[in-house]
């Protein structure tokens, strides 16, 4: 209920406006947008919402009143006669009814709607009180208009009802990262209903360079989801505007924070629009693409984070990307071309009026700022069924983000500076492509949904225990010495008749021995002397190796026609000093034939599978507004030493305020570090809470468990 304000161009005796009522529970519940905001009326275009309009001692008189509505954006604004009820709203334009019973002697309720196309925007809305002599003019006040995928005729509408729960209303998320052979499954909030996170949404369209520069033809413009998206995904990351995170992905990150510090959307939005646009420090890619994801749901387009494993980065649009090896098996820094073990997008629904109607649906968006579409850092929206067709002349960077998915991997042996083995391996990048499944925790697989040949090969659900026993496919090389620059041995090429592979016996956990197996295959009717090669090497998950920190120097003799299994281990006591829990490896063994000095190559990447922290709260995992609850949260050290300098931290967005650790200086094997936290929602939805264990500056192991909190 508010007072309504405005000025009167004249007259005395006419009903004038006094109190405005936006009827935000009722509208809120049936416009699907409760919690999003406790200022503003929230609505979805081409849905009639109500207002009840309440004048002064003096009825408003119906045949000698007019009431006009006004809606305004900026400069541009529409009037809207207020008429008696027909049997629909105008579907092209704004409507505004009175219905019979909602006429009281100093009250009326207006029933306005606005168009289906309508511009997502915080808008005002005026009254005109019109006779023949005078016009009152009175300021109603403001409400929010957002995408209705409700709506049939809504270019964002999804059709299932478990699907518009999952993909607008939740805000949990969880975000994929690891390998393809260890996912690991990171909660997420998305927090489109802690307070503040509504009006950073809007903010961030108001400053965008395309408002900034002509704000009636951008408000014009989103109306179209893909505007909204291509708007919505520049302005997510900072390279060319006001945006929101500024990515880092090496060095100190002691002036901000670190990007596997965040657990949700809300605090990193509030601190953007609280700091008057200044970048968030430090965002990678699956914080960049979880920040998108908040803000399309909280405009009410359907959207999900998706996780690429082993996604490829073509520097030269080639579709092809370089690996370059030294004859010992170490990873070479030498190409420009890059995979990261994993990489995070989002995928927006919507309808594409742009294209044809077979590219509806899913579409990608980057905001990863890798490379610039038409000038800016963003990326998409491109229709995953593009992707899917190789169609790659679809808007927008469909090139990029196919080869993302389905590029050739060429592995390339040097010595000397000159090439002494290659091979094409088609068949590594985009190995598994996924996203959280609808009302479950575990993943769904989308790779059939991006590449036509893993139709066959993966289902369409799998768990997380199926996924961690994907194991790699043989990976071989074989090719004469001397200057073999350009001879490549393509996927048809006849077999070579030696053949090598590199698996790992399970996922590596941390305090263990790390076990592989490398088994060698002798095709060939002659024995065959080899030397083998191996290197481990520490590694992030989107740049190229460090120098390596195990070596393997060895020698084989197979017979004709025989298959060794050559079994390897890296102790703990050999990468306790160097490997954490949640790093990644990269280990290739090299097979160099002595006698007809041919090599064959084997290459995997693996990621350290950490000890969990434990949190648990009192009284179970719902809980109500304003209820006062206890976490528990400890750690026990189940490594054979002891660890030096221990901290465990504690956060949880929504739940309190800050960080919250306990320290000790050293924890023996066998014991237990513990710490007590109080958390009291003040707003309905999912909540995370995170508990990181760090030990010697380094980060050892991650805790999640997510709250429901309820309305009391």
């Amino acid at each position: 209920m508010q007072q309504a304000s405005g000025n009167i161009s004249s007259g005395s005796n006419s009903s004038r406006l006094k109190l405005v009522n936006f009827e935000n529970e009722d509208n809120h519940i049936s416009h699907q947008t409760q919690g999003l905001s406790s200022n503003y009326l929230v609505v979805r275009r081409g849905k009639p919402f109500k207002v009840t309009l309440m004048f002064d001692n003096q009825a408003w008189n119906r045949p000698n009143h007019r009431l006009v509505l006004e809606a305004r954006l900026g400069d541009l604004s529409v009037r809207i006669p207020v008429r008696s009820p027909s049997n629909s709203f105008e579907p092209l334009g704004w409507s505004a009814m009175i219905y019979p019973g909602d006429l009281h002697p100093l009250s009326v309720t207006v029933h306005i709607c606005a168009p289906v196309q309508s511009s997502v925007a915080l808008y005002e809305l005026h009254l005109d009180i019109e006779t023949p002599q005078r016009r009152l003019t009175y300021e109603v006040g403001k409400f929010v208009l957002l995408c209705n995928p409700w709506l049939k005729e809504d270019p964002v509408y999804m059709p299932l009802d478990v699907q518009l729960t999952e993909y607008v209303q939740s805000d949990y998320g969880v975000v994929y990262m690891g390998t393809e052979t260890n996912v690991v499954g990171r909660p997420w909030s998305f927090g489109q209903y802690e307070p503040g996170v509504l009006e950073a949404c809007l903010k961030l369209l108001q400053v965008s360079p395309q408002h900034l520069s002509d704000n009636e033809k951008d408000y014009m413009a989103r109306a179209d989801p893909v505007y909204l998206s291509r708007v919505v995904c520049a302005m997510v990351n900072c390279n060319d505007d006001l945006g929101i995170l500024q990515g880092k992905w090496q060095g100190s990150y002691t002036d901000g924070r670190k990007p596997t510090d965040w657990s949700g959307s809300a605090d990193i939005l509030n601190q953007w629009l609280s700091s008057n646009c200044k970048p968030v420090k430090y965002g990678q890619c699956w914080v960049f693409g979880a920040v998108l994801c908040s803000v399309m749901r909280v405009l009410g387009v359907p959207s999900r984070l998706v996780t690429v494993f082993n996604a490829a980065h073509d520097t030269n649009g080639n579709v092809k990307v370089e690996e370059v090896y030294s004859t010992c098996g170490e990873k070479l820094n030498l190409s420009k071309d890059s995979i990261w073990n994993f990489h995070v997008w989002v995928e927006c629904w919507m309808r594409r009026d742009d294209l044809s109607a077979e590219f509806d649906g899913w579409q990608v968006v980057d905001p990863t700022p890798q490379e610039t579409s038409a000038g800016m850092y963003r990326c998409g929206p491109c229709p995953v069924a593009a992707i899917l067709q190789r169609r790659l002349r679809a808007p927008y960077d469909a090139p990029f983000l196919y080869a993302s998915v389905d590029a050739d991997v060429i592995r390339l042996v040097i010595r000397d500076q000159h090439v002494v083995g290659s091979m094409v391996e088609p068949d590594i990048v985009g190995r598994l492509i996924c996203t959280k499944s609808v009302g479950l925790d575990s993943p769904e697989n989308l790779t059939w949904t991006y590449k036509q040949k893993r139709r066959e090969q993966h289902p369409g659900l799998m768990s997380s225990s199926q996924m961690s026993r994907i194991q790699p496919r043989v990976q071989t090389l074989s090719h004469p010495s001397g200057p073999t620059e350009g001879r490549t041995a393509s996927p048809g090429a006849m077999a070579p008749s030696l053949q090598v592979s590199l698996t790992m016996d399970k996922v590596p956990s941390l305090g263990e021995d790390i076990r592989m197996t490398v088994t060698v295959s002798n095709g060939s009717g002659s024995p065959r002397d080899l030397l083998e090669h191996i290197s481990a090497q520490l590694k992030e998950y989107d740049s190229s190796p460090q120098k390596s920190f195990w070596v393997f120097h060895g020698q084989v003799v197979i017979q004709p026609f025989q298959v060794l299994r050559l079994h390897h281990f890296i102790s703990y006591s050999d990468y306790s000093s160097i490997l954490a829990g949640e790093d990644f490896v990269n280990l290739a063994v090299v097979m160099k034939d002595t006698r007809t000095k041919e090599r064959f190559l084997a290459a995997q990447e693996f990621s350290i599978q950490a000890p969990q922290v434990s949190i648990e709260v009192e009284g179970g995992d719902s809980m109500q507004m304003q209820e006062e609850r206890a976490a528990h949260v400890s750690f026990t050290n189940r490594f054979s030493k002891a660890l030096m300098e221990v901290v465990l931290t504690v956060e949880g967005s929504g739940l309190f305020l800050g960080k919250q650790d306990t320290r000790v200086a050293v924890l023996e094997p066998g014991k237990t570090i513990r710490k007590k936290v109080s958390v009291m929602a003040t707003s309905p939805g999912t909540k995370v809470l995170m508990a990181t264990l760090s030990h010697s500056n380094i980060t050892a192991s991650r805790g999640f468990h997510k709250v429901s909190v309820v309305l009391p």
